[in-house]
């Protein structure tokens, strides 16, 4: 029996786009076999959320959340195919944590597609430079990339760790409501409101595929 690594469990995740939890779970009752352990979450139904990505989701919910001091409040919108998993608790529950995660943590974008260009630009420059004079010129770039990995995790909302459980992202959260729901989930856009300021995001802004 293989020893259920958290690499192995990785390995997994990455295959299948299972959750932490599932993937554990089906590496446990296969004993460690990595295909056996595919074929186990098929036969559950816990598959790639990625299948269903290209399905129209025109459906859902604006999830919201008021911090209880009544100076933080938030907006999400979540998009399903249907109005019947619309109406899901699984699928309202998704769009709160979401709210939550919002107020938490301000991102700046739904993902990291949506961030503009420049900024990528301008981030990458910085972390090149600071390769180079450090000394490190023949890493730079790999350096780079991971600082801007770095950078998509803090300002992404889907890249972000989960405020409630920092092993997942909240793209797992989102993918694992998916799996669970057999429906393709969108997280559209969200709006940030501080008292005194500004809102973070526009709400009219980001729209866009999970």
């Amino acid at each position: 029996m293989a020893e259920v690594t958290t690499a192995l469990i990785k390995e997994l995740r990455d295959a299948t786009n299972a959750g932490v939890l599932d993937a554990r779970k089906a590496l446990q009752v296969t004993e460690g076999d990595l295909e056996k352990a595919k074929d186990w979450l098929r036969q559950k139904g816990i598959t790639k959320a990625e299948e269903r990505a290209g399905r129209s989701a025109r459906e859902g919910v604006i999830g919201t959340y008021v911090h209880h001091n009544h100076q933080v409040a938030t907006m999400v919108e979540v998009n399903s195919e249907s109005d019947f998993v619309a109406r899901n608790d699984i699928f309202r529950q998704l769009a709160r944590e979401l709210a939550i995660q919002v107020a938490g943590r301000a991102p700046s974008y739904v993902r990291r597609e949506e961030v503009p260009e420049a900024v990528v630009r301008r981030e990458r420059d910085i972390a090149v430079a600071q390769a180079k004079e450090q000394g490190k010129e023949a890493i730079a770039e790999k350096i780079a990339e991971g600082k801007l990995n770095a950078y998509f995790e803090e300002h992404c909302l889907m890249e972000q760790k989960w405020a409630k459980d920092d092993k997942k992202k909240v793209k797992d959260l989102v993918d694992e409501a998916s799996i669970q729901l057999k429906e393709n989930i969108v997280v559209s856009r969200f709006a940030r409101f501080r008292v005194g300021e500004a809102p973070e995001v526009d709400l009219t802004a980001g729209e866009g595929e999970a």
